[in-house]
């Protein structure tokens, strides 16, 4: 019998009984789509994550005041680093740019209009640390740090928030009734881990401090963020930076650190294996549903070995060898594995990119492991759910075939 011959007869034969069969490929085409859906919700995820770790690059390093935990008590809120420390660390070689870092809520009003944002002090290097780009005006540099002037850079969510015009330089908005000029507003970036890059207000770091905070303790900060060059190795970068500020808060070998070094790049790494494995945790979740779909197909192979038991009878007496009815049943259960497996990738990817861009507006990312884990689906399935039916047909004995009513 030639290929179309073999396709030709497990069509007739499967369509003899369309209810069965029809629910039978609908096992497959539930455990088919569900694993693409799994797969398309893992890659998505992934996606997401390394896309909010990648804004902020991976030869960026972010140290963080304070111990992580002692004794079970966090004691991160403690400010232990100073703009000093920033000014050392920006003389290591392997140190492209640094900025230190301070944080605080404010409410900030334009006209009759007021918005919760956040303001951001820093230095004018912080938009090469997170490479920050300007869509209207420019960036404050240097001696508007050294004289806190009232300059302000903000993000394009706050501009619309507070109604300002679509080129808002040189309009002033009020912050703790201290008058801030808008010299700059820069280009939309969405959300990163570190929070939305669009709403928030950027000021020199001593204008934070004496103007805004009345701070005791003016040299202190939150955060110090840096960035290294291309070719630096952020191991020995981590060490180095451990050591130098060790160094400089007089600490003991017995004492524990008093600040939080963040490396981006191992931190992107670390998700990308926490969002792996998540990923193979739903597809052997989806996977259960193949593996009843597969007993679903041995199952109905089965039922049709002992309906065609006379038929099998037949054919081994006018000749068919017992590789022929194998290949013939085989045959069936591949073919019923392949339409359930091509007709669940086909749901499952237009279901996952439907959803995902129209419901949850994210663009969700086509994989071609969907295909080839449906075309292998429909191979291994087909033959493991079908060759017990085959060889129990095989072995039948022809006499007593015939004999079957």
């Amino acid at each position: 019998m030639t290929f179309n011959d073999i396709l030709k007869e497990s069509w007739v034969s499967i369509s003899g009984n369309k209810i069965r069969s029809f629910l039978t490929v609908l096992g497959i085409v539930i455990g088919v789509m569900a694993v693409v859906i799994m797969v398309a919700v893992g890659e998505t995820v992934q996606k997401q994550i390394t896309d909010q770790f990648s804004s902020l690059g991976t030869n960026t390093i972010m140290i963080r005041a304070g111990a992580a935990q002692q004794a079970g008590v966090r004691t991160g809120n403690r400010q232990t680093l100073t703009i000093q420390d920033a000014e050392v660390i920006a003389q290591l070689p392997d140190v492209a740019a640094v900025s230190p870092v301070q944080n605080a809520a404010a409410q900030v009003i334009y006209g009759n209009k007021n918005w919760a944002t956040s303001m951001v002090g820093v230095y004018p290097d912080y938009t090469s640390v997170q490479n920050i780009e300007i869509e209207y005006g420019t960036f404050f540099n240097q001696s508007a740090v050294r004289n806190a002037s009232t300059y302000a850079v903000i993000g394009p969510t706050t501009a619309e928030e507070l109604g300002l015009p679509k080129d808002p330089v040189g309009e002033v908005i009020r912050v703790q009734n201290t008058p801030f000029v808008i010299v700059g507003v820069t280009k939309a970036r969405g959300d990163s881990a570190m929070g939305s890059q669009d709403d928030m207000i950027i000021i020199p770091i001593t204008t934070l401090k004496k103007r805004l905070q009345g701070s005791r303790f003016p040299n202190s900060v939150n955060m110090i963020t840096l960035k290294l060059y291309p070719d630096a190795d952020n191991v020995l970068a981590t060490e180095q930076l451990t050591v130098l500020l060790r160094q400089r808060h007089n600490l003991k070998d017995s004492d524990a650190d008093d600040f939080q070094i963040m490396d981006m790049k191992q931190v992107m790494e670390t998700m990308n294996t926490v969002t792996g494995y998540m990923k193979l945790l739903l597809i052997a979740i989806a996977g259960v549903s193949l593996l009843v779909g597969s007993i679903g197909i041995m199952n109905m192979m089965l039922v049709s070995v002992a309906e065609r038991t006379r038929e099998i009878g037949i054919r081994k007496a006018i000749g068919a060898r017992e590789r022929q009815i194998i290949i013939q049943f085989l045959s069936e259960s591949i073919l019923i594995s392949f339409i359930g497996s091509m007709a669940g990738l086909l749901i499952g990817v237009g279901l996952s990119q439907g959803v995902g861009r129209f419901v949850m507006g994210y663009n969700v990312p086509f994989s071609a492991w969907s295909v080839i884990l449906s075309v292998s689906v429909a191979v291994v399935v087909g033959l493991a759910s079908g060759v017990v039916p085959a060889l129990k047909a095989a072995k039948l004995n022809p006499i007593d075939s015939l004999r079957y009513e």
